[in-house]
């Protein structure tokens, strides 16, 4: 925990109430997200009991299995999400290539828009990725055949989940995450994770304060349920067993000479379970689009659009693999590709951290309390500042100093590369730092963005009496790795690995 979350923390434990800990919003909200409330069955593993989607608020669907023990009823239940899911996805789909604007793009293809699935916790997500890899092996056709939709949700299931892991992605977002990167509240973070509480503390009822709130929500699950996606136990014993008992009876109550008799007491046994459901998770459905309109009050930060676009030729791309007949997703990556995997999520995670300290000057507090970035004002400029490079063949380049003073605790070494945010352009090293009392003077030295010119061009050197925050976190830190290809996989790592074939066992795969 960072010392301005741990500062925010302790206010809002002191005053009740939550503590902003942005002042911009840094994950993109869509105009029509898909709010996917799961619920499993507690006890099994990844057993979907129902769930709660839709596009509209006032509008969500019941997804509902009466036995999540029985595996023909999960099937069904897949297929009830992939009517809805699919076509939701297919609605953002344009043709591969395409620009927002018709033009061809050289570096892969881009939809106009891109679905996006939010879900209450990181549960959810973790219910999306295993329901995913239970479901995109599973045949079509022949013993145990389920329908055509089913894979292909798991296909998507898992694409969004891999989104979800992706720094900065928000084409899977849990609502738990969005809103703790944006607030924070007197309580832990396991705490955190229960949206009901969380939105106790972010939107109280009137005459409450955040934490009474919170506590209230904590000891009356029955009224707010945890959206765990598991069920509660005392929910269990209470409403849940005494439901799937009667569905059971239901269906194994033997059978009358009026056959009318039998389909209705198992339509009533159902519809006595649905309404048990709905019950439970009607007040997260709510929850989660008080929790939308809260994150859309925050104007969204200057970087966010740029990782949204990201996101669009992420689904582009993917849309495009399946229409054009990719196999699904391997279970495990190779050593290669898992490493290749690593290294992508570090950079985007580094450049995660450097955008959002950029838009957002209470993150680049954080930065500056660590000794990794330093604000000040600028107290001396060497403008004209001519070096001879180190290439050797001894020209005169343009190397301006600028000094900035500063009261911030500087742990930066000469040499770190900086950049200030009002000049993202320019890149600067430090020169030196000359720590006096109570404050510290930090020379750096720009080696860039001043045109091609012996002189500066006007402007491009900061001039005396400027405010400027230079930033040592920055997109760039970490670096490619020169990995072998996947053919030359070095036998210590397993060697080059089989390529996928489907095969008869795919359908074999667990749940779990």
């Amino acid at each position: 925990m960072s010392a301005i979350h741990a500062y925010a923390r302790a206010r809002a434990c002191a005053s009740g109430s939550a503590t902003p800990v942005a002042t911009v919003r840094h994950v993109h909200l869509s105009e029509r997200p898909l709010v996917f409330v799961p619920l499993t069955l507690a006890g099994e593993a990844n057993a979907p009991l129902a769930a709660m989607v839709g596009t509209d608020p006032d509008r969500p669907a019941l997804l509902v299995v009466p036995q999540p023990r029985n595996r023909d009823l999960r099937f069904g239940f897949a297929a009830e999400l992939a009517d809805i899911l699919l076509p939701y996805v297919d609605s953002f789909a344009v043709a591969a290539g395409e620009a927002t604007d018709g033009a061809e793009r050289p570096d892969g293809p881009l939809s106009e828009d891109a679905p996006q699935v939010l879900v209450p916790n990181p549960g959810g997500v973790e219910f999306a990725r295993l329901f995913g890899r239970s479901t995109r092996f599973r045949r079509t056709q022949g013993e145990y055949a389920v329908k055509p939709s089913v894979p292909l949700l798991g296909r998507w299931l898992t694409f969004f989940a891999e989104c979800a892991e992706h720094p900065g992605s928000s084409m899977m977002l849990a609502a738990t995450d969005a809103l703790t990167l944006h607030w924070a509240t007197g309580q832990s973070a396991v705490e955190d994770a229960n949206l009901a509480v969380l939105m106790g503390w972010l939107a109280p009822p009137p005459g409450t304060t955040g934490a009474q709130a919170a506590r209230l929500a904590g000891k009356n699950p029955a009224k707010y349920p945890p959206a765990g996606p598991a069920t509660d136990p005392r929910f269990d014993k209470d409403k849940l067993v005494p439901a799937i008992a009667a569905y059971d009876n239901a269906v194994a109550a033997p059978d009358t000479s009026d056959s009318a008799d039998s389909a209705a007491l198992r339509r009533s046994a159902i519809s006595q379970l649905e309404s048990v459901l709905r019950e439970l998770l009607e007040p997260t459905w709510k929850l989660m689009w008080q929790a939308i309109a809260l994150l859309r009050g925050l104007p969204g930060g200057a970087s966010v659009a740029g990782r949204w676009e990201s996101d669009r030729a992420r689904f582009a791309g993917f849309h495009e693999y399946l229409a054009e007949g990719g196999p699904p997703q391997a279970r495990r990556d190779g050593a290669v590709a898992a490493a290749r995997r690593l290294n992508r999520l570090e950079q985007a995670q580094a450049a995660l951290e450097a955008e959002r300290a950029f838009d957002d000057p209470l993150v680049m507090a954080d930065h500056r309390i660590s000794g990794e970035a330093f604000a000040g004002t600028v107290v001396a400029v060497d403008r004209d500042r001519r070096i001879r490079n180190g290439s050797g063949k001894g020209r005169l380049v343009t190397r301006p100093l600028v000094t900035v003073r500063t009261e911030d605790p500087v742990g930066l070494a000469d040499g770190t590369k900086v950049i200030a945010t009002a000049r993202r352009r320019q890149d600067c090293y430090i020169h030196a730092v000359d720590r006096q009392g109570d404050h510290v003077l930090v020379t750096v030295e720009a080696r860039s963005g001043m045109g091609r010119n012996s002189t500066p061009a006007p402007g491009s050197v900061p001039k005396e009496g400027d405010t400027l925050c230079y930033s040592s976190v920055l997109a760039d830190r970490v670096r490619s790795l020169n990995l072998p290809d996947v053919s030359a996989t070095p036998w210590t790592h397993g060697g080059p690995p089989t390529p996928y074939e489907p095969n008869t066992d795919d359908a074999g795969e667990a749940w779990e």
